[in-house]
């Protein structure tokens, strides 16, 4: 999951950025309101986290501008600002939350799951499907309770397809979820990581379906009937 900072405080958005990155979001990081209302405009990312006080640009004017283009992008509002105005202004313009600053990075690491969960349309942090679970929590994947070997890519490309289960992913969206702007991801890199989380997957009850031309989709194995 890719996440947006929008921070002109360098010391706290490089603790913020490292804290997401370690928990295995692809984290980018812009200092100013104008950098963030460019970028917001590719629309690839998961979530946004946005200081009110921005130069060039304030927090509430950046979210105006992406509600106005329809954009359903969770959004967290970290900031200083703690007049209640405040943050009825803030949510009335289409925050998603509102977290006064200081604040515990626990904390924010689970409003952030949170987020997550309720734009995914997850009931709660563990998502199953046949014998598989994914916690989003502690960002792990179990087989029948047998934990599942992941490497950090692995986890990251079935973290996307099983948000997306029944749905086709393209290269392309894998790419844009797993990297931020600082790394670069190939197409060949996706294939051998979608290569081994197929093999992992194997006596889940799921698959990893090829769509040439067009992605990979988490779904239920096919039975083949000789062996019904």
């Amino acid at each position: 999951m890719r996440i947006l900072i929008t921070e002109d405080d360098a010391a706290l958005a490089e603790a913020l950025q490292f804290s997401l990155g370690q928990s295995g979001y692809a984290v980018d990081w812009v200092a100013n309101g104008a950098a963030a209302d460019n970028v917001l405009k590719d629309d690839v990312f998961g979530l946004l986290i946005l200081d009110l006080g921005l130069p060039k640009l304030d927090g509430f004017e950046v979210l105006r501008r992406l509600r106005r283009r329809n954009s359903s992008l969770p959004v967290l509002i970290l900031s200083g600002r703690e007049t209640p105005d405040e943050k009825v202004l803030g949510l009335d313009l289409g925050a998603d939350d509102y977290l006064v600053k200081p604040f515990s990075l626990n904390e924010l690491q689970a409003r952030v799951r949170a987020l997550l969960r309720r734009w995914q349309g997850a009931a709660g942090p563990v998502i199953s499907y046949g014998d598989l679970n994914f916690d989003t929590v502690g960002r792990n994947a179990t087989v029948a309770g047998r934990a599942l070997p992941l490497s950090a890519h692995e986890l990251g490309v079935l973290e996307i397809l099983i948000h997306r289960y029944g749905r086709v992913v393209s290269k392309e969206q894998i790419l844009e979820q797993l990297y931020n702007y600082d790394k670069d991801g190939s197409d060949n890199a996706i294939e051998v990581y979608v290569h081994r989380l197929r093999r992992k997957l194997e006596g889940s009850g799921l698959a990893v379906r090829t769509l040439y031309g067009r992605g990979y989709m988490l779904e239920q194995r096919q039975v083949s009937a000789e062996n019904a």
